[in-house]
């Protein structure tokens, strides 16, 4: 039985794929490591029970890739979604250290598959794992548990106490009584703060209560605002944060990868008044899906919808919820709450807009509009094949942006000297921002918890025992 009264070596406050990745590593190192999970264990593992692949970094084709993805073509694709916002010192080491991820991981324990069909394009770039993020969260417990990782669930953490950039001990609220766990090392991993909605309703207005929540209720950032209280450096934005559209038919929280819905470059979106208000067909979805939650929250009453004609369905990966059909437009517009005329004139609109062309599903095919606004660029056909259908939509929150600044050791930044902290570390969602200060792309997320989970763990190892 776990003893709360004993001093460990590393503390890692979470128990998703970055906690677990700290937690293995630095049990390896040969530290004693307790695991504190706020989460009962049949929820336990946060929002990476609901990933499916990584994006890592290869020479060429495997059992689990279709082709080559260079370190320097994986850096065009991060400045081109972030626009430059990112720490390129740390993104560069990531992206460098990700070549040694799947074999590390396959070490774990993780078995992965061969290239997916209807995977957004990422069979190339991305390697699926075998039985999705359960599996893989539950390879590594059970790694970590034969370990000899001690891990707690139910076991919240209210408090830190830190002293100039020093952890000396947590504030635990476990089997109903109040603890004080003491260690050498402390692995912050908890996540972001996506499932509290008043924090991101201080960024994004009372509209945020109309976000839904992909993953864990469970994230609310207790832990991130305790090492902001305390001078953490802050690193991204509030209102910065991987959304994309999904269902808005799927639960409050946990509705994970199954509630999102992927025509949406085939389609085009509208607005409640039957309006389109971005270029559905910009780029290849695994680059451009993550940007779509936030356009979608930035329309009346955060609601979109996508509509298509029977030419798609087959197209995209198949949703939780079935699309809402009709035989005309019309017919649609009143099963979707929308003005008939309206979208009618919208749909009218750019089929007239839409320039011949050769559709090309599986890449950027040039097939685009002539005097839309706004125009299309890609897979532009004529909304005119019966019958037809729609999907309403709500932002879908996965993770939010807005985390504390760590150096290259995953070590938290103090002050405005940017004075590393003597014994604490962040992995994950809490600190993803430092790569991530706008936009996404496929597997990138788990990736970046992958390797600063390793560098934390390795790093508060060392720290606890020399």
């Amino acid at each position: 039985m776990t003893d709360l009264s004993q001093n460990y070596d590393v503390l890692v406050i979470g128990a998703g794929n970055a906690a677990l990745c700290a937690a293995i590593t630095a049990r390896h190192a040969g530290a004693r490591v307790l695991v504190l999970e706020a989460a009962p264990r049949h929820s336990r593992g946060g929002n990476s029970r609901h990933t499916r692949n990584i994006r890592y970094a290869h020479a060429q084709a495997t059992d689990y890739v279709t082709g080559p993805y260079p370190v320097d073509e994986y850096i065009e694709d991060l400045m081109r979604v972030t626009a430059g916002k990112t720490n390129e010192t740390l993104a560069r080491m990531v992206l460098e250290q990700s070549k040694q991820v799947v074999d590390w991981m396959q070490d774990q324990g993780v078995r992965f598959q061969k290239p997916l069909s209807g995977t957004i394009g990422l069979g190339r770039t991305n390697a699926f794992f075998f039985g999705g993020g359960k599996a893989m969260m539950n390879s590594y417990y059970a790694r970590a548990e034969k370990l000899g990782v001690e891990i707690l669930y139910e076991a919240e953490v209210t408090g830190l106490t830190l002293n100039d950039g020093r952890f000396t001990g947590a504030q635990v609220l476990f089997g109903g009584n109040a603890h004080d766990v003491s260690a050498r090392a402390l692995v912050v991993a908890s996540g972001g703060f996506e499932a509290n909605i008043e924090w991101l309703k201080e960024a994004w207005g009372e509209g945020a209560e109309n976000f839904l929540i992909r993953g864990t209720p469970f994230n609310k950032g207790a832990m991130l605002r305790v090492l902001l209280d305390h001078g953490a450096q802050p690193v991204s934005e509030a209102d910065q944060c991987h959304a994309v559209p999904i269902d808005a038919r799927s639960p409050k929280f946990d509705g994970g990868i199954a509630t999102r819905v992927d025509c949406v470059i085939y389609s085009i979106m509208v607005n409640k008044h039957a309006k389109r208000f971005y270029d559905e067909g910009e780029d290849i979805w695994p680059k451009r899906y993550a940007i779509w939650g936030r356009l979608v929250g930035q329309q009346p009453d955060q609601a979109a919808y996508a509509i298509i004609d029977s030419k798609i369905p087959g197209l995209f990966m198949p949703t939780v919820f079935p699309a809402i059909e009709a035989d005309t437009i019309p017919e649609l517009a009143g099963k979707l709450g929308l003005d008939a005329d309206a979208l009618e004139k919208t749909v009218t609109d750019y089929n007239a807009c839409v320039e011949p062309g050769d559709f090309d599903p599986t890449g950027l095919d040039g097939c685009h509009t002539k005097g839309a606004n706004p125009e299309k660029t890609n897979w532009a056909q004529k909304i005119d094949t019966p019958p037809f259908y729609g999907y309403p939509l709500r932002p879908g929150i996965t993770f939010t942006y807005l985390g504390v600044e760590v150096d290259e050791k995953a070590r938290v930044l103090f002050g405005r000297e940017r004075k590393p902290a003597s014994n604490i570390y962040a992995a994950g969602e809490v600190m993803a921002g430092n790569i991530l200060g706008q936009g996404y792309v496929g597997g990138l997320g788990l990736l970046i918890g992958t390797v600063f989970g390793r560098i934390a763990g390795e790093e508060a190892a060392r720290r606890a025992i020399n």
